[in-house]
């Protein structure tokens, strides 16, 4: 007899592992709701109903972390932690269905809503000029084109529409899904640039590709109304906004008369001064809320929910272990709902954790968090190196998907 852990990190596995067995297929479903625990976290809870929600969940074979002084009621509320499996929490619902009282009925209906959004897993944006762009546990690569001279990265700097059409072309070929084209550089420390500017470098490199590449997916990288009417007018699909609709509100009228689809960015300040003295005091939660609020404005202007990215803004007003929790907790943004987009690529923090203040320096460490990301099913990854970043990503969805003979 032998015995050693086994984790089990996917659907495919565990149907390897009892194909093996020899169990019965048709139990596979109650096996995986059992495979694993899925820690939520719930903010503000009456402290009757943590002692209650305890209760329940330690006779299911589950758990909750509450505040010491909540089991003797020496506070009001207390956050808490779930610990459950998928079964167990579900046989939860079942019971607060009984129990509308102290909250627990809001619980009941958040914690629905959380558990169906965090399982969904594919989603497709529906483009302008017929286009579909399937999204899936598995992230598809945005690569990165500045029509600027002051990007923080020079190897994605590019003079003119020739240029930029050549750089387009061989980042489809080397795997990139979409082509982000930007003309306003957004670095630490960037000087804002006019709509007429940023339109003199975009329109006629966004025309160019779109006429030359017809089936590439161009997004343009602005957060000023005029400038992204303009973009989608020449042939681009979607609209990169940094601010969030926090710059520029009418972004989201275009995104909802275009038909284009809208990347909505954290950010806490402006690129002159956000990495000046950036601070949360819960980074997640604000950061969780704040996306949340101009996704509903986005939604109240007339974007449809199939056409809405979130990025939670690594580098955008961050500390370094802002950015860090974001990556270890990239999951929670999931409860959201909506395509997860992550821009990291050859970024400052990087630097600081490698010991490579210069960004041509930066390639290997881009690579471990296109692993991780890759690994916790980010949708779309924002890089500036496509051929490198898609052989990593190649490679753990390979090992993903392994399962032992």
């Amino acid at each position: 007899m032998d015995i050693f852990p086994y984790e089990v990190s996917n659907e495919k596995e565990l149907f390897g592992i009892l194909a093996r067995i020899g169990a019965d297929p048709r139990c596979f479903a109650i096996f995986n709701s059992k495979r694993a625990i899925s820690p939520l976290l719930v903010k503000g809870l009456d402290s009757r109903a943590a002692n209650a929600l305890k209760q329940e969940l330690l006779s299911r074979g589950g758990d909750v972390i509450v505040h010491k002084n909540c089991i003797d009621r020496g506070i009001p509320c207390t956050d808490a932690l779930i610990l459950a499996t998928p079964k167990t929490l579900s046989l939860l619902l079942d019971k607060l269905e009984q129990m509308p009282y102290w909250g627990l009925g809001e619980l009941k209906s958040k914690l629905q809503a959380v558990l169906q959004r965090t399982s969904r897993k594919h989603w497709t944006l529906s483009l302008r000029g017929g286009k579909d762009l399937p999204l899936g546990e598995d992230p598809v690569l945005m690569g990165i084109v500045n029509l600027t001279e002051d990007s923080f990265y020079p190897g994605s700097r590019i003079r003119g529409e020739l240029s930029a059409l050549d750089k387009a072309r061989e980042m489809i070929l080397q795997g990139a899904s979409i082509i982000d084209l930007g003309a306003e550089s957004t670095r630490p420390g960037a000087t804002p640039l006019s709509a007429e500017d940023e339109l003199s470098r975009l329109i006629p490199a966004i025309s160019l590709i779109s006429r030359e590449i017809p089936q590439a997916i161009i997004s343009v990288d602005t957060y000023k109304s005029e400038v992204a009417k303009e973009a989608i007018l020449a042939g681009a699909h979607m609209i990169n906004d940094i601010y969030g609709l926090g710059f520029d509100p009418r972004v989201a009228t275009v995104a909802a008369e275009t038909g284009a689809v809208l990347v909505i960015n954290h950010i806490q300040g402006t690129p002159r001064d956000m990495q000046e003295h950036p601070y949360y005091g819960d980074t997640l939660a604000e950061i969780l809320e704040h996306l949340q609020e101009r996704v509903n404005k986005a939604l109240a202007m007339g974007v449809p929910g199939s056409g809405i990215i979130i990025d939670p803004g690594i580098g955008f007003g961050k500390k370094l272990e802002d950015n860090l929790s974001i990556l270890r907790h990239i999951g929670s943004f999931r409860s959201l709902g909506y395509p997860i987009m992550l821009g990291y690529s050859r970024k400052g923090f990087i630097g600081r954790i490698c010991d490579q203040p210069d960004p041509t320096e930066r390639l290997e460490g881009t690579l471990a968090l296109t692993a991780l990301s890759t690994l916790k099913g980010v949708q779309i990854l924002r890089v500036h190196d496509v051929k490198e970043n898609l052989s990593v990503i190649r490679m753990i969805k390979t090992v993903k998907e392994e399962v032992l003979k």
